[in-house]
C-alpha cells in the first residue's frame, strides 16, 4: 500500500553561492518517513512552478520547516529593517496561502521554526524581528560554534497549558527542548492558540483554534532525532495519524464519487 505524501516546503539556496537550488534537511525527510511513516515530497517553495491547489491536490499534509530566512514584515503590516534579516519572498507567497487553504480544508500540517511563525503570520499575527534584544528575553539562536550535537542540543524547558493539546500529546505539562531561532511571535493571529512558552515568555507552541485539521506548530526543532526524543516522537506520530486519516478520508470521497 502506497504511503500518503507529505510536502516538505523547500528554502531557496545558492549551493557553493552559485547554483540556485532547492533545499530541505534531511532530518526532516527523515521523521516524516520513519515516524510519521509518509512519503516525504520535497516542495520548491516558488509561485513561479507550483500552485496552493496543485500541492493540495498532490500531497496529503505539509512540513513546514524552519529557514534562515524570515517572513518580511509586509506580510504583518511593518516595515522592514536590518535586524528583519535575510527573506524569501517566493516562500512567503507559497507558504502563507497555503497554510490558510489547509486550515479551511482540514488539511494536515506541522509548523517547524520559520513555519510555526508563518502559521501565525496567516492567521494575522505579527513577529518580533529579535528576540535577544527584548529587555529579559534570553538568546534563542543556535550556538554559532560546535558540533551539530551540540548545536541542537536541549537548552530551555517549555511549559504546556495544563490541560490542552501539547500536555495531552506529550504527557507532560513541561518539556525540555532545542532553540534555534531569532524571531519569535510578537501577536498571536486570530484564532492561534499558544499552550507553549519557554521561561523568558516566548510563545514556543500553537495551533489553529477550531480548525477541522492537525493544525500544530512549535518554535523549536523536533524533526533533530526525532524517532529517539521522546518530546519529538509523539509529536511526528500524531502528525502522521492525522496525515493517514485525511488521505484514508480523500480516497472514502474519490471512490464514492467514482
Amino acid at each position: 500500500m502506497s504511503r500518503p505524501v507529505v510536502g516538505i516546503i523547500g528554502n531557496s539556496d545558492l549551493l557553493n553561492g552559485q547554483y540556485p537550488a532547492y533545499t530541505g534537511g534531511r532530518m526532516n525527510a527523515e521523521a516524516v518517513s520513519e515516524v510519521s511513516g509518509c512519503l516525504p515530497l520535497l516542495i520548491p517553495a516558488d509561485p513561479n512552478f507550483v500552485s496552493v491547489a496543485e500541492l493540495m491536490e498532490a500531497c496529503d499534509g505539509f512540513l513546514f520547516t524552519g529557514g534562515r530566512p524570515n517572513v518580511h514584515p509586509e506580510e504583518y503590516g511593518e516595515p522592514e529593517t536590518e535586524a528583519h534579516g535575510a527573506f524569501d519572498r517566493c516562500r512567503d507567497a507559497v507558504a502563507l496561502p497555503l497554510i490558510r487553504a489547509c486550515v479551511e480544508k482540514g488539511q494536515p500540517f506541522l509548523g517547524i521554526c520559520r513555519g510555526f511563525q508563518e502559521v501565525n503570520v496567516a492567521m494575522g499575527g505579527t513577529l518580533y524581528p529579535e528576540i535577544r534584544d527584548l529587555p529579559g528575553r534570553m538568546n534563542h539562536r543556535m550556538p554559532p560554534d560546535g558540533t551539530i550535537e551540540e548545536k541542537f542540543a536541549l537548552r530551555h524547558p517549555v511549559k504546556f497549558a495544563k490541560g490542552g493539546v501539547f500536555e495531552a500529546l506529550l504527557g507532560s505539562e513541561e518539556v525540555m527542548t532545542n532553540t534555534l531561532h531569532g524571531q519569535g511571535i510578537k501577536k498571536p493571529g486570530a484564532r492561534i492558540v499558544v499552550e507553549g512558552y519557554a521561561p523568558d515568555g516566548t510563545p514556543e507552541a500553537i495551533y489553529v483554534k477550531d480548525a477541522p485539521g492537525f493544525t500544530l506548530a512549535v518554535q523549536w526543532h523536533p524533526e533533530y532525532r526525532a524517532g529517539e526524543d521522546p518530546v519529538s516522537k509523539p509529536l511526528f506520530e500524531a502528525f502522521g495519524k492525522a496525515v493517514y486519516a485525511f488521505s484514508n478520508a480523500r480516497k472514502g470521497e474519490l471512490q464514492e464519487t467514482a
